[in-house]
Protein backbone atom coordinates (compact mmCIF):
# COMPACT_ATOMS: atom_id res chain seq x y z
CA UNK A 1 0.00 0.00 0.00
CA UNK A 2 1.44 3.18 -1.20
CA UNK A 3 -0.12 6.07 0.30
CA UNK A 4 0.38 9.92 -1.76
CA UNK A 5 -0.81 13.09 0.39
CA UNK A 6 -1.08 16.32 -1.64
CA UNK A 7 -1.65 19.49 0.66
CA UNK A 8 -3.70 22.01 -0.14
CA UNK A 9 -0.93 24.23 -1.30
CA UNK A 10 -0.22 21.96 -4.61
CA UNK A 11 -2.95 24.63 -6.35
CA UNK A 12 -0.49 26.76 -5.76
CA UNK A 13 1.68 24.98 -8.51
CA UNK A 14 -1.16 25.72 -10.90
CA UNK A 15 -1.46 30.09 -12.73
CA UNK A 16 -4.12 31.27 -10.52
CA UNK A 17 -5.59 34.62 -11.21
CA UNK A 18 -6.27 37.30 -9.08
CA UNK A 19 -9.80 37.86 -7.13
CA UNK A 20 -11.82 40.97 -7.61
CA UNK A 21 -11.25 43.55 -4.28
CA UNK A 22 -14.80 42.45 -3.86
CA UNK A 23 -14.26 39.25 -3.57
CA UNK A 24 -11.89 39.89 -0.99
CA UNK A 25 -14.23 39.80 2.20
CA UNK A 26 -15.59 36.93 1.42
CA UNK A 27 -18.42 35.34 3.41
CA UNK A 28 -16.92 31.74 2.53
CA UNK A 29 -13.95 31.04 4.30
CA UNK A 30 -11.05 28.71 2.53
CA UNK A 31 -10.11 26.23 4.80
CA UNK A 32 -7.05 24.04 4.49
CA UNK A 33 -7.49 20.76 2.96
CA UNK A 34 -5.75 17.63 3.27
CA UNK A 35 -5.90 14.80 0.82
CA UNK A 36 -4.67 11.56 0.93
CA UNK A 37 -4.81 9.03 -1.49
CA UNK A 38 -4.37 5.30 -0.94
CA UNK A 39 -2.85 3.67 -4.06
CA UNK A 40 -3.54 -0.02 -3.58
CA UNK A 41 -0.32 -1.94 -5.07
CA UNK A 42 -1.90 -4.97 -6.24
CA UNK A 43 -1.48 -6.75 -3.04
CA UNK A 44 1.74 -8.42 -3.25
CA UNK A 45 5.46 -7.10 -2.23
CA UNK A 46 6.93 -9.12 -5.43
CA UNK A 47 4.68 -6.44 -7.93
CA UNK A 48 5.56 -3.20 -6.12
CA UNK A 49 6.00 -1.35 -9.66
CA UNK A 50 6.03 1.86 -7.57
CA UNK A 51 2.93 4.41 -8.42
CA UNK A 52 1.02 4.96 -11.12
CA UNK A 53 0.65 7.82 -13.32
CA UNK A 54 -3.18 7.34 -13.41
CA UNK A 55 -2.96 7.44 -9.48
CA UNK A 56 -1.28 10.75 -8.98
CA UNK A 57 -3.51 12.26 -11.71
CA UNK A 58 -6.47 10.93 -9.87
CA UNK A 59 -5.38 12.20 -6.38
CA UNK A 60 -3.91 15.81 -8.13
CA UNK A 61 -7.27 16.21 -9.83
CA UNK A 62 -9.18 15.60 -6.57
CA UNK A 63 -7.12 18.25 -4.59
CA UNK A 64 -7.54 20.66 -7.52
CA UNK A 65 -10.96 20.39 -7.27
CA UNK A 66 -11.45 21.36 -3.37
CA UNK A 67 -10.01 24.59 -4.54
CA UNK A 68 -11.66 25.30 -7.78
CA UNK A 69 -15.25 23.72 -8.41
CA UNK A 70 -14.51 23.82 -12.82
CA UNK A 71 -12.23 21.04 -12.78
CA UNK A 72 -9.20 21.60 -14.89
CA UNK A 73 -9.62 20.13 -18.51
CA UNK A 74 -6.18 18.23 -17.95
CA UNK A 75 -7.96 16.72 -14.86
CA UNK A 76 -11.14 15.68 -17.15
CA UNK A 77 -9.06 14.05 -19.82
CA UNK A 78 -7.36 12.33 -17.82
CA UNK A 79 -9.79 10.70 -15.52
CA UNK A 80 -12.03 10.10 -19.24
CA UNK A 81 -9.13 7.80 -20.77
CA UNK A 82 -8.20 6.32 -17.02
CA UNK A 83 -12.50 5.51 -17.35
CA UNK A 84 -12.50 4.24 -21.15
CA UNK A 85 -9.68 1.83 -20.27
CA UNK A 86 -10.75 0.27 -17.32
CA UNK A 87 -13.80 -0.37 -19.11
CA UNK A 88 -12.22 -1.54 -22.19
CA UNK A 89 -10.27 -3.78 -20.02
CA UNK A 90 -13.24 -4.88 -18.11
CA UNK A 91 -15.07 -5.97 -21.03
CA UNK A 92 -11.96 -7.95 -22.77
CA UNK A 93 -12.12 -9.50 -19.45
CA UNK A 94 -15.40 -10.73 -19.04
CA UNK A 95 -15.40 -11.94 -22.77
CA UNK A 96 -11.81 -14.18 -21.80
CA UNK A 97 -14.29 -15.86 -18.78
CA UNK A 98 -16.99 -15.96 -21.42
CA UNK A 99 -15.14 -18.19 -23.42
CA UNK A 100 -13.38 -20.33 -20.64
CA UNK A 101 -16.46 -21.21 -19.21
CA UNK A 102 -17.36 -22.79 -22.81
CA UNK A 103 -14.43 -24.70 -23.18
CA UNK A 104 -14.03 -26.03 -19.51
CA UNK A 105 -17.69 -26.92 -19.42
CA UNK A 106 -17.32 -29.13 -22.67
CA UNK A 107 -13.59 -30.42 -21.23
CA UNK A 108 -14.49 -30.84 -17.36
CA UNK A 109 -12.04 -33.75 -17.06
CA UNK A 110 -9.21 -30.98 -17.72
CA UNK A 111 -9.87 -28.95 -14.05
CA UNK A 112 -7.22 -30.70 -12.10
CA UNK A 113 -4.76 -30.47 -15.18
CA UNK A 114 -6.03 -27.02 -15.77
CA UNK A 115 -5.09 -26.15 -11.71
CA UNK A 116 -1.59 -27.91 -11.79
CA UNK A 117 -0.78 -26.56 -15.62
CA UNK A 118 -1.03 -23.06 -13.50
CA UNK A 119 0.66 -24.06 -10.85
CA UNK A 120 3.92 -25.04 -12.40
CA UNK A 121 3.71 -22.22 -14.44
CA UNK A 122 3.86 -20.15 -11.48
CA UNK A 123 6.59 -22.23 -9.66
CA UNK A 124 9.47 -21.53 -11.83
CA UNK A 125 10.18 -19.14 -9.65
CA UNK A 126 13.08 -17.83 -7.83
CA UNK A 127 12.86 -15.77 -4.90
CA UNK A 128 16.45 -15.34 -4.96
CA UNK A 129 16.93 -13.70 -8.44
CA UNK A 130 13.02 -12.80 -9.13
CA UNK A 131 13.03 -14.79 -11.82
CA UNK A 132 10.53 -17.21 -13.11
CA UNK A 133 7.12 -17.05 -12.04
CA UNK A 134 3.74 -17.24 -13.93
CA UNK A 135 5.59 -15.86 -17.60
CA UNK A 136 4.28 -18.46 -19.78
CA UNK A 137 6.84 -20.27 -19.80
CA UNK A 138 4.84 -23.76 -19.60
CA UNK A 139 4.10 -23.05 -23.10
CA UNK A 140 6.93 -24.36 -24.55
CA UNK A 141 7.80 -27.47 -26.10
CA UNK A 142 10.79 -28.01 -23.97
CA UNK A 143 9.48 -27.19 -20.73
CA UNK A 144 5.78 -28.66 -20.94
CA UNK A 145 7.59 -32.05 -21.98
CA UNK A 146 9.64 -32.32 -18.28
CA UNK A 147 8.67 -34.93 -16.03
CA UNK A 148 6.91 -32.49 -13.34
CA UNK A 149 4.30 -31.38 -16.62
CA UNK A 150 3.46 -34.96 -17.60
CA UNK A 151 -0.40 -34.82 -18.51
CA UNK A 152 -0.41 -31.45 -18.73
CA UNK A 153 -0.21 -31.31 -22.65
CA UNK A 154 -4.32 -31.83 -23.18
CA UNK A 155 -4.85 -28.08 -20.86
CA UNK A 156 -2.42 -26.40 -22.51
CA UNK A 157 -3.55 -27.29 -25.83
CA UNK A 158 -7.41 -26.35 -24.10
CA UNK A 159 -5.47 -22.75 -23.37
CA UNK A 160 -4.07 -22.59 -26.92
CA UNK A 161 -7.43 -23.13 -28.58
CA UNK A 162 -9.36 -20.61 -26.10
CA UNK A 163 -6.38 -18.40 -27.04
CA UNK A 164 -6.97 -18.41 -30.49
CA UNK A 165 -10.59 -17.41 -30.40
CA UNK A 166 -10.07 -14.64 -27.68
CA UNK A 167 -7.16 -12.91 -29.79
CA UNK A 168 -9.79 -12.96 -32.86
CA UNK A 169 -12.03 -10.78 -31.10
CA UNK A 170 -9.23 -8.69 -29.24
CA UNK A 171 -9.20 -5.22 -30.16
CA UNK A 172 -6.60 -4.41 -28.11
CA UNK A 173 -3.84 -7.32 -29.15
CA UNK A 174 -3.02 -10.79 -28.08
CA UNK A 175 -3.62 -11.79 -24.63
CA UNK A 176 -0.64 -13.02 -23.15
CA UNK A 177 -0.14 -16.74 -22.00
CA UNK A 178 0.49 -15.40 -18.96
CA UNK A 179 -2.73 -14.07 -18.21
CA UNK A 180 -4.64 -16.69 -20.00
CA UNK A 181 -3.32 -19.63 -18.03
CA UNK A 182 -3.81 -18.06 -15.00
CA UNK A 183 -7.51 -16.70 -15.49
CA UNK A 184 -7.97 -20.82 -16.57
CA UNK A 185 -7.00 -21.57 -13.15
CA UNK A 186 -10.07 -19.36 -12.28
CA UNK A 187 -12.58 -20.13 -14.16
CA UNK A 188 -11.59 -23.78 -13.12
CA UNK A 189 -11.60 -23.43 -9.68
CA UNK A 190 -14.39 -21.60 -9.77
CA UNK A 191 -15.85 -24.97 -12.15
CA UNK A 192 -15.17 -26.49 -8.88
CA UNK A 193 -16.88 -24.14 -6.45
CA UNK A 194 -20.75 -24.58 -8.43
CA UNK A 195 -20.00 -28.06 -8.45
CA UNK A 196 -19.52 -28.34 -4.95
CA UNK A 197 -22.83 -26.14 -4.29
CA UNK A 198 -24.98 -28.33 -6.93
CA UNK A 199 -23.43 -31.46 -4.98
CA UNK A 200 -24.88 -29.86 -1.99
CA UNK A 201 -28.77 -29.18 -3.40
CA UNK A 202 -28.98 -33.09 -4.22
CA UNK A 203 -27.60 -32.45 -8.13
CA UNK A 204 -29.90 -29.67 -8.47
CA UNK A 205 -28.07 -27.24 -10.83
CA UNK A 206 -30.49 -24.63 -10.48
CA UNK A 207 -30.53 -24.76 -6.87
CA UNK A 208 -26.90 -24.89 -6.79
CA UNK A 209 -26.12 -21.90 -8.56
CA UNK A 210 -28.36 -20.36 -6.83
CA UNK A 211 -26.64 -20.94 -3.36
CA UNK A 212 -23.52 -20.23 -4.88
CA UNK A 213 -24.62 -16.99 -5.99
CA UNK A 214 -25.75 -16.02 -2.37
CA UNK A 215 -23.11 -17.95 0.07
CA UNK A 216 -20.38 -18.16 -2.99
CA UNK A 217 -16.50 -16.68 -2.88
CA UNK A 218 -17.49 -14.81 -6.41
CA UNK A 219 -17.19 -11.65 -4.75
CA UNK A 220 -13.86 -12.50 -3.38
CA UNK A 221 -12.27 -12.46 -6.94
CA UNK A 222 -11.50 -8.54 -7.31
CA UNK A 223 -8.02 -8.06 -6.73
CA UNK A 224 -6.88 -11.02 -8.86
CA UNK A 225 -9.01 -9.76 -11.66
CA UNK A 226 -7.03 -6.25 -11.54
CA UNK A 227 -4.30 -8.34 -11.93
CA UNK A 228 -4.49 -8.51 -15.79
CA UNK A 229 -1.57 -7.30 -17.42
CA UNK A 230 1.16 -9.87 -17.07
CA UNK A 231 4.06 -10.43 -19.58
CA UNK A 232 5.00 -13.39 -21.20
CA UNK A 233 8.59 -14.53 -21.67
CA UNK A 234 10.03 -15.52 -24.75
CA UNK A 235 12.13 -18.57 -23.37
CA UNK A 236 11.81 -21.87 -21.23
CA UNK A 237 12.66 -21.38 -17.36
CA UNK A 238 15.73 -23.11 -15.49
CA UNK A 239 14.34 -26.93 -15.45
CA UNK A 240 14.93 -28.02 -11.68
CA UNK A 241 12.80 -25.57 -9.89
CA UNK A 242 9.40 -27.44 -9.88
CA UNK A 243 8.96 -30.53 -8.22
CA UNK A 244 7.53 -33.78 -9.32
CA UNK A 245 4.18 -33.35 -7.04
CA UNK A 246 3.73 -37.40 -7.92
CA UNK A 247 6.40 -38.04 -6.21
CA UNK A 248 7.66 -35.37 -3.99
CA UNK A 249 7.44 -36.06 -0.23
CA UNK A 250 5.37 -33.41 1.55
CA UNK A 251 8.87 -32.40 3.26
CA UNK A 252 9.80 -31.56 -0.40
CA UNK A 253 6.75 -29.95 -1.37
CA UNK A 254 6.75 -27.83 2.17
CA UNK A 255 10.41 -26.57 1.01
CA UNK A 256 8.98 -25.32 -2.34
CA UNK A 257 6.30 -23.95 -0.58
CA UNK A 258 8.72 -21.98 2.02
CA UNK A 259 10.96 -20.69 -0.81
CA UNK A 260 8.43 -18.78 -2.76
CA UNK A 261 7.68 -17.24 0.58
CA UNK A 262 4.30 -19.55 1.14
CA UNK A 263 4.03 -22.06 4.12
CA UNK A 264 2.04 -25.17 5.47
CA UNK A 265 -0.95 -23.40 5.15
CA UNK A 266 -0.86 -22.35 1.52
CA UNK A 267 0.39 -25.80 0.87
CA UNK A 268 -2.69 -27.30 1.90
CA UNK A 269 -5.18 -24.69 0.73
CA UNK A 270 -3.97 -25.99 -2.80
CA UNK A 271 -4.03 -29.10 -2.83
CA UNK A 272 -6.33 -29.35 -5.25
CA UNK A 273 -3.74 -28.48 -7.71
CA UNK A 274 -1.28 -30.83 -6.53
CA UNK A 275 -2.96 -33.89 -8.40
CA UNK A 276 -6.50 -35.27 -10.30
CA UNK A 277 -7.41 -37.08 -6.91
CA UNK A 278 -7.63 -33.90 -3.94
CA UNK A 279 -8.72 -36.34 -1.44
CA UNK A 280 -5.61 -38.34 -1.65
CA UNK A 281 -2.98 -35.62 -2.03
CA UNK A 282 -4.84 -34.04 1.35
CA UNK A 283 -4.33 -37.33 3.09
CA UNK A 284 -0.70 -37.79 2.22
CA UNK A 285 -0.33 -34.04 3.21
CA UNK A 286 -2.02 -35.10 6.64
CA UNK A 287 0.89 -37.22 7.59
CA UNK A 288 2.67 -34.13 8.44
CA UNK A 289 2.10 -32.15 11.72
CA UNK A 290 2.72 -28.94 9.89
CA UNK A 291 0.25 -29.41 7.29
CA UNK A 292 -2.44 -31.64 9.23
CA UNK A 293 -4.47 -28.63 10.87
CA UNK A 294 -4.99 -27.11 7.91
CA UNK A 295 -6.05 -29.83 6.11
CA UNK A 296 -8.63 -30.61 8.49
CA UNK A 297 -9.67 -26.89 8.60
CA UNK A 298 -10.44 -26.74 4.96
CA UNK A 299 -12.23 -30.21 4.97
CA UNK A 300 -14.25 -28.72 7.44
CA UNK A 301 -14.96 -25.97 5.53
CA UNK A 302 -16.19 -27.31 2.66
CA UNK A 303 -18.16 -29.33 4.28
CA UNK A 304 -20.22 -26.16 5.28
CA UNK A 305 -22.76 -24.25 2.99
CA UNK A 306 -20.26 -21.70 1.81
CA UNK A 307 -17.41 -23.36 1.97
CA UNK A 308 -16.09 -19.52 2.97
CA UNK A 309 -12.58 -20.36 4.93
CA UNK A 310 -11.62 -22.73 2.04
CA UNK A 311 -12.55 -20.62 -1.05
CA UNK A 312 -11.23 -16.97 0.44
CA UNK A 313 -8.10 -18.89 1.43
CA UNK A 314 -7.61 -20.70 -1.84
CA UNK A 315 -8.24 -17.17 -3.94
CA UNK A 316 -6.07 -15.28 -1.87
CA UNK A 317 -3.28 -17.65 -2.17
CA UNK A 318 -4.07 -18.10 -5.90
CA UNK A 319 -4.04 -14.41 -6.57
CA UNK A 320 -0.56 -14.03 -4.97
CA UNK A 321 0.88 -16.70 -6.44
CA UNK A 322 -0.37 -15.48 -10.06
CA UNK A 323 1.50 -12.49 -10.06
CA UNK A 324 4.65 -13.99 -8.37
CA UNK A 325 8.13 -12.27 -10.32
CA UNK A 326 5.34 -10.42 -12.25
CA UNK A 327 5.07 -6.38 -13.31
CA UNK A 328 1.72 -5.91 -13.99
CA UNK A 329 0.82 -3.80 -17.37
CA UNK A 330 -2.60 -2.07 -15.96
CA UNK A 331 -2.92 -0.65 -19.98
CA UNK A 332 -2.48 -3.49 -21.42
CA UNK A 333 -5.31 -4.97 -23.63
CA UNK A 334 -6.52 -1.05 -24.00
CA UNK A 335 -7.19 0.79 -27.41
CA UNK A 336 -7.14 3.98 -28.62
CA UNK A 337 -10.80 5.11 -29.27
CA UNK A 338 -12.08 6.29 -32.97
CA UNK A 339 -12.12 10.18 -32.66
CA UNK A 340 -15.03 12.03 -34.13
CA UNK A 341 -15.23 14.78 -36.31
CA UNK A 342 -18.20 16.67 -35.10
CA UNK A 343 -17.75 19.68 -37.51
CA UNK A 344 -18.05 17.15 -40.57
CA UNK A 345 -21.85 15.62 -38.86
CA UNK A 346 -24.40 17.41 -40.76
CA UNK A 347 -27.69 18.24 -38.50
CA UNK A 348 -31.18 17.59 -40.90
Amino acid sequence: MVSVSFISTLPTLLPVAPLPSSHTSSKCPIHSVRISCKIDDGGSNENSGGVRRRDILNCVGAAISMHNPSPSPFVEVANAADLIQRRQRSDFQSSIKTTLYTSIKANKELIPSILTLALNDSMTYDKATKSGGPNGSIRFSSEIGRPENKGLSAALSLVEDAKKEIDSYSKGGPISYSDLIQLSAQSALKATFLASAIRKCGGNEEKGNLLYSAYGSSGQWGLFDRQFGRSDTQEPDPEGRVPDWSKASVQEMKEKFIAIGFGPRQLAVMSAFLGPDQLATEAMLATDPDVTKWVEKYQRSRETVSETDYEVDLITTLTKMSCLGQTINYEAYSYPVKKIDFSKLKLT
